[in-house]
């Protein structure tokens, strides 16, 4: 991990209080855990601590989670972006969802290392959205580097309660991927309240899609894995 000092200056630039001695166990956790499965590309303590901390957790700056809010983390993988969002906000009731026990298996090692209590579930997102357990269920749905906007629609927002937020992290290409993905947006119950462009201090390009659950998923979505790798996303 980098030294106290970086990190502190970074967190000071995105605005946001992390406790180093919980970031720094899960980067060293994520380093030794990648030489055995693989978890992420990017492993060296400058690209943990600025394009996984810092690129999760700045989102936080831009829009307002609810104190207390149920949040899913879907396509989870290494824990980004939700399990540092959960370190600067202790009081989110967490869910990582994956669809590989391997990684949930990683998950839990780190959520014991450091001390915060999550809800793994081994799953595919398709298959949680049908399930009453999960189904509008959450107040706050997070996702990151798992597909676009057109497929993570239907991933996500049937397990939101009408009201919820889906908050869709992207690179710099995100609004464009915005405006393919509105119309499936809409039919599974959503609406883009917000797409918001900024940047890491490193200067990389980011966008924050901000959805808003409006009215109930209807029930055919999400559909099948089957189907949607037949038919493709909704378009």
């Amino acid at each position: 991990m980098i030294p106290r000092e970086e990190f502190e200056a970074l967190f000071q630039k995105i605005g946001v209080e992390g406790d180093y001695q919980s970031f720094a166990l899960y980067c060293d956790l994520l380093q030794k855990w990648n030489k055995k499965m693989n978890l992420t590309a990017i492993t060296d303590d400058q690209g943990v601590a600025m394009k996984h901390f810092a690129d999760s957790v700045l989102p936080l700056t831009l829009w307002e989670v609810p104190a207390r809010a149920r949040a899913i983390d879907v396509g989870t993988g290494a824990g980004f972006p939700s399990v540092p969002m959960k370190l600067v906000r202790r009081d989110l009731e967490l869910t990582l969802l994956d669809s590989l026990r391997k990684r949930l298996d990683f998950l839990q090692a780190v959520c014991t290392g450091i001390g915060i209590d999550a809800a793994l579930v081994h799953a595919r997102a398709e298959d949680a959205g049908r399930n009453p357990a999960h189904r509008e269920k959450y107040q706050v749905a997070t996702s990151r580097a798992v597909a676009g906007l057109d497929l993570l629609a239907e991933y996500c927002l049937p397990l939101l309660q009408v009201g919820g937020t889906f908050l869709a992290l992207k690179g710099s290409g995100g609004r464009e991927e915005a405006e393919a993905g509105a119309k499936a947006v809409a039919l599974c119950g959503g609406r883009i309240r917000d797409v918001i462009g900024y940047q890491l201090p490193s200067g990389d390009g980011r966008t924050l899609i901000v959805v808003e659950k409006v009215e109930a998923a209807p029930a055919r979505y999400p559909r099948t894995s089957q189907k949607i790798a037949k038919a493709g996303p909704l378009r």
